[in-house]
């Protein structure tokens, strides 16, 4: 990041161009569901199935970006409206951030304003080529309403293959200090996935129309990273998470019998690896029974497709941000872990 632009949107654009505005829809990647132009991470038609925790935290954009090619334009323009915070709002601190990648790399990054609606202009390097990333803030909920090229021509980027990635605040991002770097993110530009970001902070605790709704969506990859929320909040057993585990596999495998089924276990918590929860299971216990549903339902069904990634050791204590959360070098070593594996799946 030490090479990385930082650009600040203070005065019009000289660069504002009469080009039309292009739609949007073509260049958005990472998205689910789309509700009146909006990316969301929740079926909007079963949202009534869901907990509110989980409805909430999926009407946030996450991992939702602009992929397009570039012929020799020296920026592109991006319209879009997004919530104002309040000046009590704790928020309001959060860099409003574009971030413009190309290949593994981090190019730019153009701090604006949120607002009702907008212009951000991100310029290009000279001469512009190739596929580009454009990472917009997320915790403003900002809505694209279009975009162009100026000095030259974007399109939207060739599709890739779509990985859906289910799981909790981990999942989501938490402590990662960019979109960009949550473990997800840097695990589908090292695979060239369409990453699809279904993680919901606070849940992902086995909920099975959760599981239906992944099974309706069109994904060529899927990966599932929870467990570590059924410890605290709402407290499982574990006989009942390995029961509940089996039921998400059987009905994600409804809808995509063949595809690679990676399934991740909880990662290292200290705080609660040997502290039994209110119904006596430590995490400890519970990564076990999620590890052996896992295992067992491979083999009860011959399912050769379907993996397990244990996530116990895959961190340290000095990776952790908070004690539950990873800090960025802690997402890079899972994204490393779940690449290394799907890797060989995707062959």
């Amino acid at each position: 990041m030490d090479n990385a632009m930082f650009l600040e949107v203070t005065a019009p654009n000289p660069w504002r161009s009469p080009v039309s505005w292009l739609d949007p829809r073509p260049f958005l990647c990472g998205v689910a569901w789309l509700e009146e132009g909006r990316a969301v991470r929740a079926d909007p038609s079963d949202l009534g199935r869901l907990p509110w925790d989980t409805g909430q935290r999926a009407a946030l954009p996450i991992g939702v970006r602009l992929e397009f090619t570039a012929e020799g334009a020296q920026a592109v323009e991006i319209r879009y409206r997004a919530s104002v915070p309040g000046e009590n709002d704790a928020l309001r601190t959060v860099a409003h951030c574009f971030a413009l990648w190309q290949g593994g790399g981090l190019v730019s990054e153009t701090i604006a304003e949120p607002a009702e609606e907008t212009v951000v202009t991100v310029a290009l390097p000279a001469g512009a080529r190739g596929r580009f990333t454009v990472h917009p803030p997320e915790a403003q909920s900002p809505v694209i309403l279009g975009l162009r090229g100026i000095g030259g021509t974007i399109a939207p980027a060739p599709r890739q293959p779509r990985w859906l990635v289910h799981g909790d605040s981990i999942t989501e991002g938490w402590w990662s200090t960019r979109p960009a770097h949550s473990w997800p993110a840097i695990a589908g530009r090292m695979l060239g996935l369409d990453t699809v970001n279904l993680g919901y902070a606070g849940a992902a605790r086995g909920e099975l129309a959760t599981a239906e709704q992944l099974s309706a969506l069109p994904a060529d990859v899927i990966t599932l990273a929870f467990g570590t929320n059924c410890w605290t909040g709402v407290p499982c057993s574990a006989p009942l998470l390995y029961e509940t585990t089996r039921a998400f596999i059987a009905l994600v495998r409804q809808g995509h019998p063949r595809i690679p089924l990676l399934v991740l276990s909880p990662v290292l918590r200290p705080e609660a690896e040997q502290t039994a929860n209110r119904l006596g299971a430590t995490l400890a216990e519970l990564r076990t029974a999620l590890e052996r549903a896992v295992l067992d339902s491979g083999e009860a069904t011959g399912d050769g497709r379907l993996s397990l990634l244990p996530g116990r050791d895959l961190i340290g204590p000095s990776q952790l941000a908070d004690g539950v959360h990873p800090d960025d070098e802690g997402h890079a070593a899972m994204a490393a872990a779940v690449a290394g594996v799907l890797r060989t799946k995707l062959i």
